[in-house]
């Protein structure tokens, strides 16, 4: 089947986006296509807009509208307590359980020789210096259970290592609440313990 220009530049540009194969990227595009033409405006106008109605925070480099993001802008967060992701996504995770009440710091990312990010294409310089302000106590390493977060995490923690009064922690990490111990592999268990 041949298909228009218009259908074909809207896949091309759908298969760019992380997770989007070439059938998921058919079918978005022909769904979209017998949406009303206002609905594609308001789509439209969102995607256009996404870069210029944001800012990074200047603080922990979380997404916001302001300079400033909403949780460093929450006074009544726990100013002594810093957990550090890899991503904006992994805070939205982590907000969800409404269960922590410190602030955040985004790096942009984990180490990866392979993929060519070091340390220095990664926010760990701003992060060192506003543990070294002083009003950090914890420092709570919540980069993801790979090789690249657990290599960012340990660079962190060798880096922090002769800070005094800063309690440097790991996310908890192994079974699963209602997982089977039978069932799981050797390494999650030995993580878990």
């Amino acid at each position: 089947m041949k298909i228009t220009r218009a259908i074909s530049r809207l896949i091309e540009s759908l298969e760019k986006l992380p997770g989007i194969g070439p059938k998921t990227a058919q079918r978005l595009t022909f769904y979209l296509l017998h949406n009303p033409q206002s609905e594609l405006e308001k789509f439209a106008a969102a995607l256009v807009n996404l870069k210029k109605d944001t800012k990074e925070c200047r603080f922990c480099f979380n997404v916001g509208e302001t300079e400033i993001c909403a949780i460093c802008a929450e006074r009544n967060r726990d100013q002594t307590q810093i957990c550090v992701v890899e991503q904006p996504l992994d805070i939205l995770a982590i907000e969800k359980g409404s269960f922590y009440r410190g602030l955040y710091h985004v790096l942009g990312g984990a180490i990866s020789p392979l993929n060519n990010i070091g340390p220095d294409e990664l926010h760990l310089r701003e992060l060192i210096r506003r543990i070294k302000e002083g009003k950090i106590k914890e420092l709570i390493l919540a980069t993801n259970p790979n090789m690249e977060g657990e290599a960012t995490a340990m660079y962190i923690a060798k880096h922090l290592a002769g800070v005094k009064k800063l309690r440097l922690t790991r996310i908890g990490r192994g079974l699963p609440i209602g997982a089977d111990l039978e069932y799981a592999d050797e390494q999650t268990i030995a993580r878990a313990f």
